[in-house]
């Protein structure tokens, strides 16, 4: 299965993809999947898994007090402002994955970095490990790299905002059907992955700014 692992619907205010953008973009791109990562809410990944002929995995990229944090195989939102602790409980409590989104990306602020991601190190069930938005190659290697040493199983995501970006970045995993299965299968994925180039954020920044003042 090749399934993109982080991307945005238009329930981001930063996204400006329709749900129906996204089976189109899947079905041409050849993917079989795609985990719905919107920041702080489920609601579009719900949507799209009602609707869609393929895997959803609902998740949700949280803003903590130390970065952004993923959630998959969620049944309820996680909001925003808890700590990294908190928010890994309370996906923890209703059966959730946890994991990191561009662990290491230097430019971006949302990004938990280094010494934050060592406090929860122990608790992650994943990492991401090949982020398309990444604008300095090195970081995803540098994640990649760590999460090889610890054993820790590695994502691919284009972390897609528009059409043109879903499935830059997926992983070719073995098909799998329920959370521990994916966990398992994930160990045995190989990922695959492409840049954004560096003009996609003006879209982003216009359609997040465009939000705030309509």
């Amino acid at each position: 299965m090749k399934v993109d692992m982080h991307v945005h619907t238009c329930y981001s205010r930063d996204a400006t993809l329709s749900l129906e953008n996204i089976m189109e973009s899947c079905r041409r791109r050849g993917l079989d999947g795609v985990a719905i990562t919107d920041h702080n809410t489920i609601a579009g990944a719900l949507a799209l898994k009602e609707m869609a002929p393929f895997l959803v995995i609902v998740g949700e990229e949280i803003n903590t007090t130390k970065g952004e944090i993923l959630g998959f195989f969620l049944k309820e939102e996680i909001p925003q402002g808890l700590t990294p602790k908190e928010a890994m409980a309370r996906i923890r409590e209703q059966g959730g994955l946890v994991g990191v989104p561009h662990p290491l990306d230097r430019v971006r602020c949302s990004a938990m970095g280094q010494k934050a991601l060592l406090e929860i190190w122990e608790e992650l069930d994943f990492l991401e490990g090949f982020n398309s938005r990444v604008t300095f190659p090195s970081d995803n290697r540098k994640a990649q790299a760590l999460a090889q040493a610890q054993g820790l199983p590695i994502t691919a995501g284009s972390d897609a905002h528009t059409a043109y970006e879903i499935g830059r970045a997926y992983v070719e995993i073995p098909s799998f059907n329920d959370r521990e299965g994916f966990l398992e299968a994930l160990r045995e994925a190989q990922i695959f992955g492409r840049l954004t180039p560096p003009w996609i954020h003006i879209i982003t920044t216009w359609t997040k700014l465009r939000a705030k003042l309509g």
